[in-house]
């Protein structure tokens, strides 16, 4: 994948963007410097590069009764082709698995999981992760607390 080279007026797009993406095309080119045409070409671009992927709500977890985050290392028993391919393919099915990373080091695979309570997650344990193909291992961080947080990249 190819590096988008950007200027210093797509990067303030994209860093105003990534903290409120309901701006109108109005708001955002009076905050960029520019008249609406030209900032609402330069989105479009960003867009159809593939530099703006989406936009999205965020939504609180706690108030939608998400109230733990757990990580999760798992180790499979190869490292193989298709042991990878069927743990990434089983992990895509599982709207729990917020985030999922192919790693170096000790483990295989880290996951970040959204649940409502720890019997949520025995069940998830127990019925889908530990029946996936291959998985030889697992270990469980449970969060206390989150102490920082952000969606917003930092483009300099």
């Amino acid at each position: 994948m190819s590096t988008i080279a950007l200027d210093a007026i797509d990067r303030k797009i994209l860093t105003i963007l990534q903290k409120n993406g309901r701006l109108s095309n109005v708001e955002l080119a009076e905050a960029v410097g520019l008249s609406p045409s030209p900032c609402l070409r330069r989105v479009r671009a960003l867009e159809e590069s593939g530099v703006i992927r989406d936009y999205v709500a965020l939504v609180e977890p706690r108030k939608v009764g998400l109230q733990i985050t757990i990580f999760v290392q798992v180790t499979l028993e190869r490292q193989t082709e298709e042991y990878l391919e069927k743990f990434e393919n089983a992990i895509h099915e599982c709207p729990e698995v917020m985030e999922c990373y192919l790693m170096t080091g000790d483990a295989d695979y880290h996951l970040r999981l959204v649940m409502p309570d720890l019997e949520t997650y025995e069940h998830f344990l127990k019925t889908t992760l530990t029946r996936i193909p291959g998985v030889a291992s697992i270990r469980s961080s449970f969060t206390l607390k989150q102490v920082s947080s952000t969606t917003a990249l930092p483009i300099r």
